[in-house]
């Protein structure tokens, strides 16, 4: 899973550069992605997650086992 959120399920868009002549090529708007590991305390393992910034807030505010669950009810992640 490249440059997809494990947890919101934010993936990269495509859109144009517009040149002030008003010209318009492709581009990508990528997500704000980074890996980042977290200690599941209810399995007794360690997470490593590809996450964004959106991604990092829902875990601190469900916490991580909720935010596991939801992934996974939306085929994100396989528990």
């Amino acid at each position: 899973m490249s440059k997809i959120c494990q947890i919101t399920g934010k993936r990269a868009m495509v859109g144009n550069n517009v040149s002030h002549s008003n010209k318009k090529t492709k581009r990508v708007f990528n997500v704000n992605l980074f890996t980042k590991k977290f200690y599941w305390v209810e399995e007794d393992v360690w997470v490593r997650l590809k996450l964004s910034a959106a991604g990092l807030r829902t875990i601190n505010k469900i916490g991580l086992d909720a935010a596991l669950k939801s992934a996974a009810q939306k085929r994100l992640i396989k528990l």
